[in-house]
């Protein structure tokens, strides 16, 4: 290995290239009257089948998210590639009577929410990033240290076994949950172990999804299927998460396809169909992780590096989105009133914005796994009854559709169709 001292300046420096990393870059990009100079150091060639950001998973965007895209430039890309609405949700208990029901059209919206494909969303993004003459994209490299001064943050990476130290006015940890800028900063993590994990999949059914989703609660965990379709217009297809403990999750994975799709139809029901057809399938550990200092000066953590959720609500990349809403617009405000977008009075600022909306959505979402995996008689009948209520209680149901579009307190401009 060789060492190169070489010494590269800029003002903002991501280290993550995933979908919140590469979001943050582009939004920054486009920022007028600014000529911020961005690196992104990411640690996966783009290009490679192994990148996890870019694969052949699926979220739900949120409307917000799709706003946020929309604003940036981004969303009819992502769309003539392949975009699902959802325009009806419907939320059961197995085994209970309890249900409700959201439907796009009461809240006065195309749809609820928009199902992805990772992989598109990751190759419009790297269209962007790869036409932005501001944005340099260092890939394959490795942090290795990070070190935080009063004026400026030097971080040393590892690339094509040289080390080279990057300065920067502001670092910013888009690196995952397993993040290494988090690490290396000593930044400490609450973490909470779900004793679950959650098997993905793609599944077809013998009659059209109608851009329907599906919430299932279980006694073992969760199960969602989000509406899906593929490069032949199909609109039977499914994205599956299933949440169960460990062992069983494996257990389940590891069948054949006709046992499988026996399984799923016995814990789901038939509300959706017959299963007729499942590909391949991958399994995810879950936990709760909440960064304890998302800013320092010359640092900001996001996205999953900040906070890790669990799928139940589909919250999560919606999360880091809006996270990268409102640090692009708190980074550029700052340089248009002439100030270091690094001081920890501008990062401070940004971090009470995001307080409600990270809280409140982590305590909603290990709320939803922690009630309706407790099947002690009174609180399944008070859950019951809570879900039967919104379907009759407009105001709640509203809250709840608001909620789960994303429109959560203050809104940044990205989010409210206008540019930074």
């Amino acid at each position: 290995m060789t060492t190169a001292d070489a010494h590269a300046d800029y003002d903002i420096l991501i280290v993550g290239g995933g979908m919140v990393g590469a979001s943050l870059a582009v939004a920054l990009s486009q920022a007028q009257d600014t000529r911020l100079r961005i690196a992104v150091v990411e640690s996966t060639p783009f290009d490679s089948a192994q990148q996890p950001s870019f694969d052949a998973r699926t979220v739900a965007l949120s409307d917000s998210s799709k706003v946020i895209f929309q604003t940036l430039g981004l969303w009819d890309e992502m769309r003539a590639l392949g975009v699902t609405p959802i325009e009806r949700i419907h939320v059961s208990d197995r085994g209970h009577i309890g249900s409700t029901h959201l439907d796009c059209r009461e809240q006065g919206v195309a749809a609820l929410g928009y199902v992805v494909e990772t992989r598109v969303i990751g190759e419009v993004l790297t269209a962007h990033i790869n036409k932005c003459e501001n944005i340099d994209l260092i890939c394959p490299a490795r942090v290795e240290n990070v070190e935080l001064a009063a004026d400026t943050a030097t971080v040393t990476i590892k690339s094509h076994e040289q080390m080279e130290r990057l300065q920067a006015k502001l670092v910013i940890g888009a690196d995952g949950g397993e993040s290494r800028l988090r690490e290396l900063a000593g930044i400490k993590t609450l973490n909470l172990n779900y004793g679950q994990s959650a098997l993905i999949a793609n599944v077809a059914c013998d009659r059209p999804h109608r851009h329907i989703a599906y919430e299932r609660f279980t006694d073992s965990g969760p199960m969602a299927l989000l509406p899906s379709s593929d490069n032949e217009g199909r609109d039977n297809l499914y994205a599956l998460v299933w949440t169960a403990k460990p062992e069983q999750a494996k257990g389940i994975a590891a069948l054949d396809d006709t046992e499988f799709l026996q399984r799923l139809q016995d814990r789901f029901g038939r509300r959706a169909g017959r299963f007729i057809r499942v590909g391949s399938r991958h399994l995810y550990p879950l936990k709760f992780l909440q960064a304890r200092e998302p800013v320092r000066a010359r640092l900001a953590i996001i996205g999953n590096a900040a906070h890790s959720l669990h799928p139940v609500s589909g919250q999560g990349f919606n999360l880091g989105l809006r996270d990268v809403a409102v640090l692009a617009q708190q980074i550029v405000d700052a340089e248009r009133r002439g100030e270091d977008p690094g001081r920890l009075e501008n990062l401070q600022a940004y971090a009470r914005w995001r307080r409600r909306d990270q809280w409140q959505t982590a305590l909603s979402t290990d709320s939803l796994v922690r009630i309706f995996s407790n099947d002690f008689p009174p609180l399944a009948l008070a859950r019951n009854l809570g879900l039967l209520a919104l379907d009759v209680l407009p105001p709640l149901k509203k809250r709840l559709a608001r909620h789960a579009m994303g429109y959560i307190g203050r809104q940044p401009r990205l989010s409210r169709g206008l540019p930074l």
